[in-house]
């Protein structure tokens, strides 16, 4: 069974730079698509991020363009999310995903999920 872990959260302050990483227990993910999603308090789980098995293709959400940037591990089972100038609206919990196929930004799309990381942001 697909096992997926992300780490790298923790607590800021606006404007520092952080790394999330996301790393699955099995090699199949090395051909899925893999993607991060965010879920600030009281609000639904959106779209940040999505990267294909070999890192070739890319997606990013608008609001994020500029100061987030995904990418795959040499490793394929990793991936990254860097995030630079950090603001308290990003303080969510972020949640790495996979599924086979092509890259998508439709959160029903993706069958494995990790438990999430907390990021909190403070002015």
């Amino acid at each position: 069974q697909v096992r997926l872990e992300e780490s790298g959260g923790g607590s800021m302050k606006a404007g520092d730079s952080l790394r999330l990483f996301c790393r699955a227990n099995e090699r199949v993910v090395n051909s899925f698509a893999m993607a991060w999603f965010r879920q600030a308090p009281g609000k639904e789980r959106e779209f940040v991020a999505a990267v294909n098995w070999d890192g070739g293709s890319l997606d990013v959400a608008e609001f994020v363009k500029g100061r987030f940037t995904i990418s795959r591990g040499n490793v394929k089972n990793t991936m990254y999310l860097q995030i630079d100038s950090l603001r308290p609206e990003d303080t969510a919990d972020y949640y790495c995903a996979a599924r086979t196929g092509q890259l998508t930004r439709l959160l029903n799309e993706y069958v494995y999920w990790g438990q999430g990381t907390h990021l909190t942001v403070s002015s």
